[in-house]
């Protein structure tokens, strides 16, 4: 097992965070060392959590039980419920994550989904979500989302933003931003050496020759040519809705989609429990697995922890390659 370990971060407390932790400790404890940081108190089997002073003694505890680093709530967490007197610990625990990485205290950090309304209204949360949060804390104005499983790596270009925004919020320049952060990811953290990435269009049928519009043309098209003349293996514009079987999987390592829905809709009905969320172009590695908060099933012991096994593992990977 490797001795730098993986920090996890709580994410929203009446969340499943805190049991897909515990569990994701079963499933991992003689295979990788990792580390929580929230309130043990919190934890389905609290007598499983053994609290370190540290990120280096997690190698020491984590056959024994659950290495975490102790942060307390300031008020009542109960499943299902999340409660904005804690929001402003929710936040100090991703950034407490955070500075671990950056000093080289841990390897990488895996988070927890957090609840965007509740730490709105209980810190005034003034971002979006996770990753922009995440990008504000490593300095860097432009950080991509990746979904990553092992049928499949997916980028869109644009994230949380309607869909009427995305014409206008489609340029040549983040287009070559996203492409340019992926490639470089692809070769440095996933040790590909040439990445082979296929470009959708925006439209039906990839714009059909601008009958059905003009994106491809005035946008995608001159930067696929732009960033092929360096000598990048780039394809596209290619229609989405021909781009995801199994034959034309085969021909890319990774597919930037131009919209949320276009590259997640595919990844989620491929391998919706192994998907895993990977913010590129931060200076840190961060992984997260893709589902929300549920609410719904909180407490009740019937989280699925696949997603965050497949999180933990794969910043393992990265932050070894880092």
């Amino acid at each position: 097992m490797t001795c730098s370990p993986v920090l996890m971060t709580c994410g929203e407390p009446a969340g499943i965070g805190p049991e897909l932790a515990q569990k994701a400790w079963q499933s991992l404890r003689d295979e990788m060392v990792f580390c929580w940081i929230g309130d043990p108190r919190i934890l389905p089997n609290p007598e499983l959590a053994i609290e370190i002073k540290h990120p280096s003694l997690a190698a020491q505890t984590m056959a024994n039980g659950l290495p975490v680093l102790s942060h307390t709530f300031p008020s009542n967490v109960r499943a299902g419920h999340p409660n904005p007197a804690n929001a402003a610990s929710v936040v100090e625990i991703i950034a407490r994550g955070v500075e671990y990485v950056q000093n080289k205290e841990a390897s990488a950090i895996c988070t927890a989904p957090i609840h965007k309304k509740a730490l709105q209204d209980g810190a005034g949360f003034g971002f979006p979500g996770h990753t922009e949060y995440l990008a504000h804390l490593g300095s860097v104005e432009h950080a991509v989302m990746m979904l990553a499983s092992p049928s499949l790596r997916v980028v869109p270009a644009t994230i949380h933003i309607p869909l009427e925004q995305v014409t206008d919020t489609l340029t040549q320049p983040l287009l070559e931003r996203t492409i340019s952060i992926t490639r470089a990811a692809l070769i440095e953290k996933f040790n590909i050496k040439n990445p082979r990435l296929a470009i959708t269009g925006l439209n039906p049928h990839a714009g059909e020759g601008g009958k059905m519009g003009s994106e491809e043309a005035d946008v995608i098209i001159p930067t696929i040519e732009h960033l092929k003349a360096k000598g990048w293996h780039l394809t596209g514009p290619h229609s989405a809705d021909t781009l995801f079987h199994e034959r034309a999987r085969a021909s890319y390592d990774a597919v930037i989609a131009m919209y949320h829905d276009q590259a997640l809709i595919p990844i989620k009905t491929l391998d919706f429990d192994r998907g895993v969320n990977v913010t590129l172009g931060l200076p840190f590695v961060r992984t997260s697995p893709d589902h929300g908060t549920a609410l719904d099933i909180a407490g009740q012991g019937i989280a699925n922890e696949t997603s965050t096994v497949e999180a933990l593992r794969l910043a393992a990977k990265m932050g070894a390659a880092s």
